[in-house]
C-alpha cells in the first residue's frame, strides 16, 4: 500500500493550519473542536500511513515465505523423479535377476554365489531405505519449521498491530475525557 500523491496532498492541505494550532497552543490558548479535530485527522493520516508500512513489510514476508515454499517444493518434486527413476532402476534389476535364476538353476555352485550377491544387494537396498527415511524425516522437518515460521510471522504481525490500536483507541480516550473535561 504505497503512498499516494492523494495522501501528501491532504497532509499539506492541513500543515498550515497544524502550525497554527501549535502556535495557539504555545502561547496558551484554548483549542477550539475544530483545531482538535485538526490534530485528529492528522494523527489518523500518520497512523494510516504508519499501518501501510507495515502491512508492506507483512507482504514482502508472505511474498519471501512464498518463494522458500515454492523452492522447497521444487525439491521435493526433484525428490519425486528420482524416487520414480530408481523405481524403474529395481524392476529392471529384477527382471535381470529372474533370468540369471533360470539359467544358473542347473549350476548349484555358481547359483550359491548368486544368492550371496542377493542378500549384499538387500543390504545395500535397506541401506538407500535408511536414507530414504532420513530424508523423509529431514522434509517434514523442514515443512514444521516453515509451518512454525509462517505462524510466528503472523502472530508477531498480530500482536503488534493489537499494541498500536490499543494506544490508539487509549489516546482517543484521553483526548475525549480532555474534551468533556475542557467543555465543562
Amino acid at each position: 500500500m504505497n503512498k499516494t500523491r492523494v495522501d501528501d496532498m491532504l497532509i499539506e492541505m492541513i500543515t498550515p493550519k497544524i502550525k497554527e494550532i501549535e502556535e495557539k497552543f504555545s502561547q496558551g490558548t484554548g483549542l477550539n473542536s475544530e483545531d482538535i479535530n485538526t490534530l485528529l485527522l492528522k494523527s489518523q493520516y500518520n497512523h494510516i500511513n504508519h499501518l501501510d508500512t507495515k502491512l508492506d513489510e507483512a507482504v514482502a514476508d508472505v511474498a519471501s515465505l512464498k518463494s522458500e515454499f515454492s523452492s522447497l517444493k521444487g525439491e521435493f518434486t526433484g525428490l519425486k523423479g528420482g524416487f520414480s527413476s530408481l523405481k524403474g532402476e529395481f524392476t529392471g534389476l529384477k527382471g535381470e535377476f529372474t533370468d540369471l535364476k533360470e539359467e544358473f538353476s542347473s549350476l548349484k555352485g555358481e547359483f550359491t554365489g548368486l544368492k550371496g550377491e542377493f542378500i549384499d544387494l538387500k543390504g545395500e537396498f535397506s541401506s538407500l531405505k535408511g536414507d530414504f527415511e532420513l530424508l523423509r524425516v529431514d522434509l517434514y522437518s523442514r515443512f514444521d519449521n516453515l509451518e512454525q515460521k509462517i505462524e510466528s510471522n503472523i502472530q508477531k504481525a498480530l500482536n503488534k498491530n493489537m499494541m498500536q490500536l490499543i494506544i490508539v483507541l487509549g489516546a482517543f480516550a484521553t483526548v475525549f475525557k480532555m474534551l468533556d473535561i475542557f467543555t465543562k
